[in-house]
């Protein structure tokens, strides 16, 4: 497979500013270091996006390809990121066929750090078909506890959404960003570089910090994962979008305490590991 040639133009993902505390007192803080990064198709502009800029350009290639705009990664050439100027080019080999059709339908969603994704939010539900992933719920466990103890720019800035790759319990891939569509789109990316023979979507967990809404759902479907984690809860277009692709959505996921909200089948449950219920 012929892989598109990448910049490696990693931003620092943190600022240090002056603030006063409880007490009256100057001292110093971390904060996300937020920056526009506006991606250029064959030299047509097509977004502005808002980014800490850990891994750009699989930012890009990931956002590209959950927008729906390329169908494989072998039609991008290169993606070249300039801090400088905050721009990344993306050059294909062949150009990307009805260009203007694809970006002229705008959905407005409920991101933060993106805002809004081209084409129609329910064109390719119909086609995808995801694994027999399942997950225990001593697996589950596991994963909420790796996501607690990771050292983050959350734990050091915070606000920023974080998300993650599992293969069932095992981490793979851990991003945050200011968006979590960002974050998601990231992973999408670097797993697309991976190749189908080296990451498979079978058994693959996707968490999220942020909620899960339609878009999220979306996203993790044509990624082809089949279980998905919130710290947060869903919407009910994200519930419904869930059931129909028979997606298993886990929300509320903190500690010992979850919310399965979907295709419930793929959940091995192991009550016992909750301990005593909560009294009424």
């Amino acid at each position: 497979m012929q892989l598109p040639l990448l910049t490696e133009a990693r931003a620092s993902l943190t600022a240090q500013v002056s603030a006063i505390n409880e007490f009256g007192e100057h001292t110093s803080a971390s904060i996300p270091a937020e920056r526009a990064l506006t991606i250029y198709v064959d030299k047509k502009e097509l977004v502005t996006l808002m980014t800490l800029g850990a891994w750009p350009e699989w930012l890009v290639l990931g956002y590209l390809r959950n927008q729906r705009l390329v169908d494989s990664v072998q039609e991008i050439e290169s993606i070249t990121v300039d801090w400088d100027v905050g721009v990344a080019a993306v050059k294909t080999r062949h150009g990307i066929a009805q260009y203007e059709e694809k970006t002229a339908k705008r959905v407005v969603t409920t991101g933060c750090g993106q805002g809004s994704m081209f084409g129609d939010l329910m064109a390719s539900i119909e086609s995808i078909h995801l694994p027999g992933t399942t997950l225990t719920q001593a697996q589950l466990y596991a994963i909420v506890s790796a996501i607690r103890l990771k050292e983050s720019t959350y734990k050091s800035a915070g606000s920023v959404h974080g998300c993650a790759l599992f293969a069932q319990d095992e981490l793979l891939l851990f991003v945050e960003d200011v968006g979590r569509h960002n974050a998601i789109d990231t992973i999408a990316g670097w797993m697309w570089l991976q190749g189908s023979s080296q990451v498979q979507a079978e058994g693959k967990v996707f968490y999220t910090t942020g909620r899960l809404t339609s878009e999220m759902v979306i996203k993790s479907a044509q990624m082809g994962v089949a279980v998905v984690v919130s710290r947060s809860g869903i919407t009910q277009m994200g519930h419904q979008l869930a059931q129909q692709l028979g997606l298993c959505t886990i929300g509320r996921a903190t500690n010992k305490r979850f919310l399965c909200y979907s295709a419930p089948e793929r959940l091995q449950m192991q009550p016992a590991l909750a301990g005593n219920p909560q009294p009424p």
